[in-house]
């Protein structure tokens, strides 16, 4: 992997080339206040992140987003709802579209992604949809140099910065930005920008490697105030759990809004349908997910996960267990995603430290 170094007044000249080969999207602020005060003492900030296109955008409303942006990454992979059928009809249409290239994911949308490549190319036969945007796809992530009070990535032992699975990776320093080039297509790229890419001081990657245990830190000390349990716990207490009051408490708030599903980076489930057209018949396919009440409905009308708190359950059973048997990690990425969007404040941190303690934690 290389590294040079980017300096903020060339970094719209940077952004410029990538879409003059891809259909960029990039982050802009929503600005919200006052800032949380969280447990651990931290004023952390309440911004929100959104991606829209490059060329929609006014630069001076483009930055580089101190954490993830509000929409999942998967998004751009398996949209909410796509007619299967005309991706492939309309050859035409798909040999004049630019690919994507995605500027502001974290390491936190960057290990989702190996959920979801396990998903759609892990089996006998991989999903040539998402097969054909995952290869075209340029992911340009960045470090995190400040959280969310929902993050909790660290608890997973998934730093705020990313390492590999990204073509650029970008570091921001008080002048500029470390740029990580890792991948040939990005190699490519960056020989055509050897005029805005200065050589990399050992004083930038000390820089670095400063601004990033300073972020593992504060988000180690706002963590521990929340105790979630350790990723190696997650599988043993979930399973036990099974029968635990938790489920049916946390459900009393839930208004079956499907959020939790919908902004959840590693869910993947989906509906395929047929649409009626006057002339073909349009192939859908929509999310799902198991929070919806008939998701696991059959054609006789029986449905084993009828009540809501055996939805809850069932997805912290496919997340904490299912994956974990099966690719050996957990399928969450600590983003808080879901936390965030929850109008009935249900805290999966707060599920799984009750479930550590119902386990480990004797009652007085």
């Amino acid at each position: 992997m290389d590294t040079v170094f980017l300096k903020n007044e060339d970094f719209f000249n940077f952004l410029d080339r990538i879409s003059r080969d891809y259909e960029l999207y990039v982050p802009f602020k929503i600005a919200s206040s006052p800032k949380v005060q969280c447990d651990s003492g931290f004023n952390l900030p309440a911004d929100d992140y959104f991606l829209d296109k490059y060329t929609q955008l006014d630069k001076e409303s483009i930055v580089f987003n101190e954490y993830r942006p509000v929409e999942p990454c998967r998004a751009y992979f398996t949209p909410y709802k796509e007619k299967l059928c005309e991706y492939f009809t309309q050859e035409d249409k798909e040999k004049k579209e630019k690919p994507l290239a995605i500027f502001g994911l974290k390491n936190c949308d960057i290990f989702s992604l190996e959920i979801q490549d396990w998903v759609f190319l892990g089996g006998d036969t991989a999903d040539p949809v998402y097969k054909k945007r995952r290869e075209s796809t340029l992911i340009i992530s960045g470090d995190c140099p400040a959280f969310k009070e929902v993050c909790f990535c660290r608890a997973f032992d998934i730093n705020p910065f990313a390492e590999a699975g990204f073509d650029f990776n970008l570091s921001p320093l008080n002048n500029g930005f470390l740029v990580d080039i890792a991948t040939e297509k990005a190699k490519k790229i960056a020989a055509t920008l050897k005029e805005i890419f200065t050589p990399v001081t050992a004083g930038q990657l000390s820089g670095r490697a400063s601004k990033r245990e300073s972020v593992v830190k504060r988000l180690d000390e706002h963590l521990s105030h929340h105790k979630i349990p350790k990723k190696e716990t997650l599988k043993d207490i979930v399973t036990s759990g099974h029968n635990s009051n938790i489920w049916h408490e946390q459900m009393k708030t839930c208004v079956e809004c499907g959020g939790c599903v919908f902004m959840c980076d590693t869910c993947h489930c989906f509906l395929l349908a047929d649409e009626p057209d006057s002339e073909n018949a349009k192939r859908i396919r929509v999310w799902d997910g198991c929070l919806f009440k008939n998701f696991t409905r059959v054609a006789g009308g029986a449905n084993p996960l009828k009540m809501r708190y055996m939805r809850l359950r069932n997805r912290y059973l496919k997340k904490f267990d299912f994956f974990i048997d099966n690719m050996g990690i957990q399928a969450c990425c600590g983003c808080g995603r879901c936390i965030d969007v929850c109008p009935g404040k249900i805290d999966i941190r707060y599920i799984l430290r009750k479930l550590y303690e119902e386990k480990y934690i004797p009652a007085a």
